[in-house]
């Protein structure tokens, strides 16, 4: 209940609608996780040359990295694509709101 008064309060000072509220405060938060995770993304990737998950595994195939030293970015790269990609999607939706 105290959220609540919170955000009435904003809202009120602001005056502006809770809908445009929460809307604008969804859309801000899915854009800087978006930002962040992106940023992730491109230190991994800046890392070993690559711009995808799928050129880690080229790499793997090709046998230019070995796995046992680079596993752990290899997951954290395919978690966090996905995770941009669930951003995106919801930042779609988001709009079409």
């Amino acid at each position: 209940m105290e959220q609540q008064n919170t955000i009435d309060k904003i809202t009120r000072s602001l005056n502006i609608d809770y809908h445009t509220f929460k809307h604008e405060s969804t859309r801000y938060f899915l854009e800087r996780k978006l930002r962040d995770v992106t940023s992730g993304i491109f230190n991994i990737c800046g890392k070993y040359n690559i711009q995808s998950i799928q050129q880690f595994d080229e790499l793997y195939i090709q046998g230019k990295l070995e796995e046992h030293t680079t596993m752990e970015d290899y997951k954290k790269l395919d978690r966090l694509e996905y995770q941009r990609d669930t951003l995106k999607n919801l930042l779609t939706e988001l709009k079409n709101d």
